[in-house]
């Protein structure tokens, strides 16, 4: 949804308990979890500039685990992933999220670097929504992490950054985030045809949500209660 759209500013204050989220970008910067899955202890903490190297190293080695589910970039894969890339984007990113319009996050499990996930196109006002999505390292793909990553990320945002909606569009070959989705209770609404530019050609996505009336107790609580997560 664009930002373009005039939404009044504090036409949704009423819908939060304790009233509106103050400052410039609630919800970040902020450290997240741990929470204990198959694959290791999973915590979300803001990227930094040294992230460089690991990132590379996974984005350069899980080439044909990613390409497919992300959006067409300029230049070759090993050009936009190599470490003198790094800088740019994390400067972007923490720009957007200075500015309230992002919250990105770097995934980690046992305090190694496995994935990002990132809440983008904030939107306030009477709408409150933006969209998240996420990538993690192929070895770690199955032991529950973008699970756990995911429900913390969701919890912190219907909390702390005070939003009402989010929004993950996949595509319909992508099983494993199909199934993270799933998990975590996310209502297909619609698919959008030819929605994005992916691996050189236009993409259909199925479009999921969760609003916050949605998870009345939290994921990682539901989580907990499942047996897919336990809290150290």
């Amino acid at each position: 949804m664009p930002a373009e759209l005039g939404l009044p500013t504090g036409a949704g204050d009423a819908g939060w308990p304790g009233g509106a989220p103050t400052g410039r970008h609630p919800g970040w910067p902020a450290r997240l979890g741990p929470i204990a899955v198959g694959a290791g202890l999973v915590e979300l903490r803001p990227p930094r500039l040294f992230d460089s190297s690991a990132w590379s190293r996974i984005r350069l080695r899980d080439r044909l685990h990613l390409e497919n589910w992300e959006p067409t970039g300029p230049g070759r894969w090993e050009e936009r992933n190599a470490s003198m890339s790094w800088p740019s984007q994390w400067w972007a990113l923490r720009s957007l999220a200075r500015h309230g319009q992002s919250l990105p996050f770097v995934i980690t499990v046992d305090g190694e670097l496995a994935g990002q996930i990132t809440v983008g196109n904030v939107v306030r006002g009477a709408l409150c929504s933006a969209w998240i999505g996420y990538w993690v390292a192929s070895h770690l793909v199955r032991g529950g992490v973008a699970t756990a990553a995911v429900a913390m990320l969701v919890d912190h945002c219907f909390a702390d950054a005070g939003l009402h909606r989010l929004e993950a569009t996949v595509r319909p070959e992508n099983a494993p985030s199909l199934r993270v989705l799933g998990k975590l209770g996310f209502k297909q609404e619609g698919l959008f045809r030819r929605y994005l530019d992916v691996a050189g050609d236009w993409r259909d996505h199925l479009c999921f949500a969760l609003t916050v009336e949605d998870v009345p107790t939290g994921l990682v609580n539901r989580l907990v209660g499942q047996g897919r997560a336990r809290i150290p």
